[in-house]
């Protein structure tokens, strides 16, 4: 409970969106099914959290069609975020999209769903490997569920090492140490490491510098460059939703919020955000490739793109006419707590 009543209060002081936190007795699918069908009439959206793979999927897709946003952060807000952290950094390192060789590390709920975004994006199923605890995802295994099936490599490899040599890009949704330095030595030129095991990621920042001096490397932490965190989505792509009573977030939704991270990333950072973060100058580079949390054009910005991706799909319910006067109304729900920006601290 202490940790959904944070969460709460995040969606309300960043996106002053009204949000109270239920803890429910029960891991049963249908149960918990029947249970969020049945708030339906009391709310508006509802974000679903620490519901373990595989049974999160069935959860989420079961409750796609009940007529509000029901969104399983854990899922999608790493993809999401992420997803913007790819985009900038396929821009800085040279690399294409559709030629980006990716090992991911992990085959949970978050992993699972960073890939499939990342293929809308444009990486090109055939140039990914998956692996879990027992190796990659191959189509020798015979313990994998349909999600998992969904990723089955072609190469003939069994291992992590075997699957990150030449590799473009690792994502580690995984457990601390999993990545080596003797493995990382072995990627491509200009790598990009996403490992966003927490609290230690897959390899420390420091282990990793002293083997690259030319990848690009985002954690989950906050006392690392490239932090990927979901508080820059969750707040927002709700705010977004709700503004335009859409029945549902989709996949060009969730689309809409990584391509609007990834552009304001590339905008000049103003002097709040640099006060905010004790900071003397920071700017789009291979240290700064997705927005702070503590950025206060994030609610106008991510909103606002999600809004209107929603109206393009055909689910918003009450369509936005005047774009300025909305964006004006967005930071107008901005906590006077996040308008004097570091009260909070960091995230």
């Amino acid at each position: 409970m202490p940790v959904m009543e944070g969460k709460a209060l995040l969606f309300r002081y960043l996106g002053g969106v009204d949000c109270w936190p239920l803890c429910l007795r029960t891991q049963n699918t249908r149960e918990l099914i029947q249970i969020v069908e049945s708030l339906e009439p009391s709310f508006e959206g509802i974000n679903l959290e620490d519901i373990s793979s595989p049974r999160c999927f069935e959860i989420e897709e079961r409750l796609q069609d009940i007529g509000i946003p029901v969104f399983h952060d854990d899922q999608h807000g790493t993809a999401i975020i992420s997803g913007a952290g790819l985009l900038n950094a396929l821009e800085l390192s040279g690399k294409k999209i559709e030629d980006l060789k990716l090992v991911v590390c992990g085959a949970g709920a978050a992993a699972i769903s960073c890939t499939r975004l990342y293929t809308r994006l444009g990486v090109r199923k055939e140039n990914i490997v998956m692996a879990d605890s027992r190796g990659v995802i191959n189509s020798k295994r015979k313990d994998l569920n349909k999600y998992k099936q969904e990723f089955i490599t072609g190469r003939n490899i069994d291992t992590l090492a075997e699957a990150v040599k030449g590799a473009d890009l690792f994502l580690g949704l995984s457990t601390a140490g999993t990545l080596t330095k003797e493995m990382l030595a072995t990627m491509a030129d200009h790598p990009l490491v996403f490992a966003m095991a927490n609290p230690d990621p897959e390899i420390s920042w420091e282990d990793a510098m002293s083997v690259r001096d030319d990848l690009i490397f985002a954690t989950g932490r906050s006392d690392y460059p490239n932090q990927i965190n979901n508080v820059l989505g969750f707040p927002y792509i709700f705010r977004g939703a709700l503004d335009v009573r859409a029945s549902g977030i989709n996949e060009e939704m969730k689309l809409a919020a990584s391509k609007a991270l990834a552009a304001l990333a590339r905008e000049p950072v103003p002097d709040v955000v640099l006060k905010a973060y004790k900071l003397e100058s920071l700017s789009f580079g291979k240290e700064y490739i997705i927005p702070k949390p503590l950025d206060p054009r994030l609610i106008s910005c991510v909103a606002s793109c999600v809004a209107r991706a929603a109206m393009d799909t055909g689910v918003a319910r009450r369509p936005i006419t005047d774009w300025e006067a909305y964006r004006e109304c967005l930071n107008s729900r901005l906590s006077t707590h996040i308008k004097k920006v570091g009260e909070l601290g960091e995230f």
